[in-house]
């Protein structure tokens, strides 16, 4: 009796299936070639190999779930010559499952560098304030862009189209009657063993200790947290999210020994009086410190010029700067909360989470209500873009100026001056800005996030070949929102308000890396944090002794205007924290746990158990794991400190206690 896939489902079925796994693999190859500039100094060929081979596992995993109704349908007992048909309407499921399957990999090819990690359900959430027409046309830029990715997914669908099994001509050639009995026992085995092993590979693993396998498993096969890209896929990612739970509450500690560890509330104690600066905060799409010039002339050997001349001047001549400074996120809707809120970002972004519905406090705020300032927040997006004019409102934003009111402004050009994409060009937005405020009743308190700096990476045409292109196609983008930035202080230094105003200049996150640094779990967070207040000597320099953060923003803010209420917030003020106290603390996204750096040491964390430890300061590559070799006195003062900080956020962030009531 002869066995071949056109005499029985179960062949045609195990050739379908190789089909796919080859798919996935070509996936991951394209995936290692396109962001090869994040791994080409710390991965080798065999080490290469080796995530390959890991990757099967969750490639097994994705395959199945994705191939649930075909593999049903290949071994239900019906018989080929019966109901050709029947094998027709597998054929296509096969084909647009699969086909919606390779796309979300290759799109991964692209969008990976910007937040480093796999697509998860909440990307749908992240752009759910975006129209159609606007997320067409986007997609059809990037299209446009990334042509050669267009092109292979067609090929795959083709291939996997070509190659499907039973063809028509297979059915006309299987079995005679005279062994169909044959047929349906060899049909029922195969259903009977099926079963039980798609479960496991779904699960990813047999036995009933094995939990199902989820994102985090990665980590056991990486060296690190970048390279979890290489061994995940983006269907197997996204599956592992459709069921989101609820945030789980570690129990790390007593609420008495957390509080006496760490405490979000802040209760001033200063006895000067209460200066009614204007606070003017400017969070910048993208702006990674490894485009400055100021912050990269150690590793360029004094050399590197950068692309931002602007800050860079600015920095020297006047401003406050540090430099482990970092941000508290790797999206944009991370960046916000923990700027103006100093709400940090753990496990999931504030944004997406049952406690964006929480009471919810800010500089806007504390300000806005306790000291009657005026508070706006600008965007130069559609309005409602990102969940933007959402948070901007329950944080305490009386005012939102989005490209609604850019339009209706007849100073300037309305959508003439509309980047095609997402927003505003930065430099008309910029200049809006600041005329704005001029007619607003101070004090004020107002923020503003820039856009243009941002894939699609086009700058004016009237900036074409202006600016300098780097490596990374957003540094062009970079130079052109420096100048915007030139031009916005040029302007606003001839306004009344000027010389009243403490400006904040931060990034929202960084992009994708060039330089090695920035490749690893602490360059993946690398943003500038500076302070300038025109006229105040006192605050210039750099520190490059204490550790900063985004969160520590809205603290430093309030304690530099002398503000005497208590308050909530996850940071600590910049200027009087010593730097043996000083720390940061974020959730990295690629490993699905903590980064925790203080002192000299920078600890990893996978939410139970320390797993690295780095002296990230002499050790910038983060190479040598030191955790048995650091003082264990001081690894577990670092531990119970950092938990006793999640565990904190954990409660308020559920139990809806992120004010002071």
């Amino acid at each position: 009796m002869k066995f071949s896939f056109n005499r029985y489902p179960i062949f045609a079925l195990l050739n379908n299936l190789l089909v796919v796994y080859v798919l996935f693999t070509i996936c991951r190859l394209v995936f290692l070639l396109t962001n090869w500039n994040l791994y080409t100094d710390t991965l080798s060929w065999s080490h290469a190999l080796s995530l390959f081979s890991a990757g099967l596992i969750f490639d097994t995993s994705a395959i199945l779930y994705t191939n649930a109704l075909v593999i049903l349908g290949f071994l239900l007992p019906l018989h080929w010559k019966e109901c050709p048909a029947y094998y027709q309407i597998i054929r296509w499921i096969y084909v647009i499952c699969n086909s919606v399957a390779v796309y979300a990999n290759l799109i991964d090819c692209v969008y990976f560098p910007f937040t480093g990690k796999r697509t998860t359900t909440t990307v749908f959430a992240e752009f759910s304030h975006e129209g159609a027409g606007n997320m067409t046309k986007i997609f059809a830029e990037q299209f446009l862009v990334n042509w050669y990715l267009v092109i292979l997914a067609g090929v795959f669908t083709w291939l996997l189209w070509k190659l499907f099994r039973p063809r028509p001509s297979d059915i006309r050639k299987s079995l005679p009657i005279r062994h169909l009995s044959s047929y349906y026992a060899i049909q029922a085995v195969s259903l009977a063993v099926a079963v039980p092993l798609c479960i496991g590979g779904m699960r990813g693993g047999f036995t009933h200790a094995v939990r199902p396998i989820t994102i985090s498993n990665a980590n056991q096969y990486v060296n690190r947290p970048a390279e979890t890209g290489i061994v995940l896929n983006t269907p197997f990612s996204i599956y592992r999210t459709l069921s989101k739970k609820p945030m789980v509450i570690p129990d790390y500690m007593s609420d008495q020994e957390a509080e006496a560890l760490f405490t979000p509330i802040h209760i001033p104690t200063d006895s000067l009086a209460f200066q009614s600066k204007n606070v003017v905060v400017l969070i910048l799409e993208s702006f990674g410190k490894q485009h400055f010039g100021f912050y990269n002339q150690t590793l360029h050997g004094g050399t590197y010029k950068g692309f931002t001349p602007f800050l860079d001047s600015l920095i020297t001549h006047g401003a406050m700067t540090w430099q482990y400074s970092y941000a508290n996120g790797r999206k944009s809707i991370e960046g916000m909360p923990s700027v103006l809120s100093a709400l940090p970002n753990f496990v999931e972004p504030l944004f997406l989470t049952p406690a964006s519905l929480n009471k919810m406090s800010g500089l806007a705020r504390e300000l806005g209500e306790q000291k009657g300032y005026t508070t706006a927040f600008f965007h130069g997006a559609q309005n409602g873009s990102m969940g933007f004019q959402a948070f901007a409102r329950a944080t305490g934003f009386a005012q939102y100026y989005g490209r609604t009111e850019y339009n209706a402004d007849k100073r300037f050009h309305g959508d003439d001056d509309y980047d095609g994409t997402w927003a505003i060009w930065d430099e008309e937005f910029l200049q809006y800005y600041a005329l704005t405020m001029s007619g607003m009743k101070q004090p004020f308190m107002t923020a503003v996030f820039t856009a243009s700096s941002h894939t699609p990476c086009i700058v004016p045409d009237r900036y074409k070949g202006v600016f300098p292109k780097g490596e990374n196609p957003v540094q062009e983008c970079v130079a052109y929102s420096d100048n915007a930035l030139r031009l916005f202080f040029e302007t606003a230094s001839k306004q009344p308000w000027f010389r009243n105003t403490l400006f904040v200049i931060t990034a929202d996150h960084t992009s994708g890396p060039v330089d090695p640094y920035y490749t690893t779990t602490l360059g993946n967070f690398c943003v500038p944090i500076i302070l300038y207040a025109p006229g105040d000597s006192t605050l210039c320099g750099y520190d490059q002794q204490r550790i900063v953060e985004q969160v520590d923003i809205m603290p430093t803010v309030l304690s530099y205007l002398h503000y005497d209420r208590p308050y909530l917030a996850f940071g600590k003020d910049m200027l009087s924290s010593s730097p043996e106290d000083s720390y940061a603390l974020h959730w990295v996204t690629s490993s699905n746990g903590y980064e925790f750096v203080k002192g000299n040491y920078a600890v990893e964390f996978d939410g139970q158990d320390v797993t690295a430890v780095y002296r990230y300061r002499t050790d910038s590559l983060l190479t040598h794991n030191v955790m048995k070799t650091m003082p264990q006195d001081t690894l577990r003062q670092m531990t119970r400190q950092m938990q006793s900080i999640i565990q904190q956020y954990m409660q308020r962030m559920n139990n809806d206690k992120l004010v002071i009531e």
